[in-house]
């Protein structure tokens, strides 16, 4: 253990240092700018409070190094704890009038390093393969493990610095490929863009003049939640609770209940059809339609998730003293009044989520949203429209690139190494701090999401990225930071594999070698 200790610390104590200066650059950059805005917003407490709550989480690692006395890791478990009360990535969890509750879990803790400053354009990713930040040709160590036949016939990479914005390494960059759940870092970029990081996304009931007819009305919410326990999240039964209060003042004690989900257009079956990776994509539900009590991963779900909603909430307010019908299907006329509403958490905290847990029900969700910001319907059609318009505002390479979806279930869906290294360029950007949830939303190594069981070795909490698996399909993209304290932007694509734990075995390497 004591060996293990050894030759873990370095590496925490190699990004702690590496964190410092960009940090410190960031906290002066920012600075004036805050002292100018009278009422921050969501971003802004985020950018301004885990500067200086990551600035003290390195040093507490560095100094208290991976593993206490008992060998237990430690760096994250005390960075966690010096964020929990700096707001960070707690984004304004249980604030006044969103129908949601304290206690709420804590999202992805944020790696020390993705605040780090770019020294040139963002996303700026010359061509052709250069010298690594410590001299090293990447073509010389990534090489041999890109020709590894367990990541098919062609695979294809990139590597930047995020200091610099130059292109370290490149195989196949500019070749659209099938990205799997990669895809929801063009999800996040572009929700976030469409949208901004304090967007909340609103369920309401509203009171039709003269019928007494109350409509439920879906507001594309998948995280609303029916459970006694909300976590943080939009609650079904305090709107409930809301709604019978405003009831009883009208005097109305019972009412013919219908449901609205007509935010949504087109088709609300994937292309995949029935899977347990998804439920239907409608604008109404609860709970993402979990037969369980899960709230991540593959479960079945039910098969009307906005009648199930309705129905739970008809069941709600009979326990308020209000009692309704049988609930339906329909559209809520300009003439409805709104009685009461209760909104998701900021935009920012969805995008986390989605990201650290590959939530496919909330990112079918945010591209329909990023859809009707941009002008286009929320169906397939309007996300495949929407999203690549959304980043090419922000001058990124979209050429070749394809959206069918925002989950990356679509196996006709196609982005280059090159486009998903410069959308993480693009969100370590200090000039766009509204976009940092997508990287403060990557699953970290050996820690947490979907990236929890993997990296058990010295690399666990250097590297921090999303995964993406689909039969044949193998990618990773993310941050690490190399052996020279650089904070380096990374994608692999790999298609055609055969063997899936093969594949995410030398995808891991491939990572873990930009570290060393």
């Amino acid at each position: 253990m004591v060996r293990a200790a050894g030759a873990v610390r370095p590496r925490f104590a190699r990004a702690a240092r590496a964190a410092g200066p960009p940090l410190a650059r960031f906290a002066r950059a920012a600075a004036p700018q805050f002292a100018r805005v009278t009422r921050p917003k969501t971003w802004q407490y985020t950018a301004g409070a885990a500067t200086a709550g990551l600035a003290l989480a390195a040093g507490v690692v560095t100094a208290a190094g991976p593993w206490d006395s008992t060998g237990q890791r430690t760096a994250e478990r005390d960075r966690a704890v010096a964020l929990e009360h700096t707001g960070g990535v707690d984004h304004d969890r249980g604030s006044g009038g969103s129908g949601t509750a304290l206690g709420a879990p804590r999202p992805a803790p944020s790696a020390a390093s993705v605040l780090a400053g770019l020294g040139g354009a963002a996303g700026e990713v010359p061509g052709g393969a250069e010298a690594a930040p410590d001299g090293t040709d990447l073509s010389d160590v990534l090489g041999p493990l890109m020709d590894d036949p367990a990541l098919g016939p062609r695979p294809a990479a990139a590597v930047v610095d995020l200091t610099t914005g130059k292109r370290l390494y490149a195989l196949g960059a500019d070749v659209p490929l099938t990205p799997a759940s990669t895809t929801k870092i063009a999800t996040g970029v572009a929700a976030l863009t469409a949208l901004g990081a304090d967007h909340r996304l609103t369920t309401r009931t509203a009171l039709e003049a003269g019928t007494g007819e109350l409509v439920l009305i879906g507001g594309g919410d998948p995280t609303l939640t029916a459970r006694e326990d909300a976590r943080g999240l939009a609650s079904l039964r305090v709107l409930a609770e809301r709604t019978a209060t405003a009831l009883k003042k009208r005097d109305v004690r019972e009412v013919t209940l219908s449901y609205d989900t007509t935010l949504y257009a087109g088709d609300e079956a994937h292309p995949i059809g029935v899977n347990e990776n998804l439920a239907s994509v409608t604008a109404l539900m609860a709970d993402e339609g979990r037969t369980d009590d899960s709230t991540s991963g593959p479960v079945p779900r039910v098969p009307d998730p906005a009648a199930d909603a309705a129905r739970a909430f008809a069941d709600f307010l009979g326990k308020y003293g209000i009692t309704a019908s049988n609930p339906g299907p329909s559209k809520a006329t300009d003439r409805a009044d709104t009685l009461a509403t209760v909104s998701s958490p900021p935009l920012s905290a969805l995008v986390e989520r989605m990201m650290t847990h590959s939530d496919n029900d909330l990112a079918e969700a945010l591209v329909r949203h990023t859809a009707l910001a941009t002008g286009e319907p929320a169906d397939f059609d309007g996300v495949s429209a929407a999203v690549p318009a959304r980043l090419a505002q922000l001058g990124l390479p979209v050429h070749g690139s394809r959206f069918h979806d925002g989950s990356g279930l679509d196996r006709t869906d196609r982005i280059t190494a090159d486009l998903l290294t410069a959308m993480l360029a693009k969100a370590a950007d200090p000039a766009r701090p509204e976009l940092r949830p997508v990287l403060t939303g990557l699953p970290v190594a050996g820690f947490t999401g979907t990236l929890a069981g993997r990296y058990t070795d010295g690399t666990a909490g250097l590297v921090r990225a999303k995964t993406g698996t689909l039969t044949g399909v193998n990618t990773l993209a993310g941050t690490t930071v190399s052996a020279d304290g650089r904070l380096l932007a990374f994608a692999f694509l790999a298609g055609d594999t055969t063997d899936a734990w093969a594949a995410e075995a030398a995808l891991d390497r491939l990572a873990t070698t930009l570290t060393t």
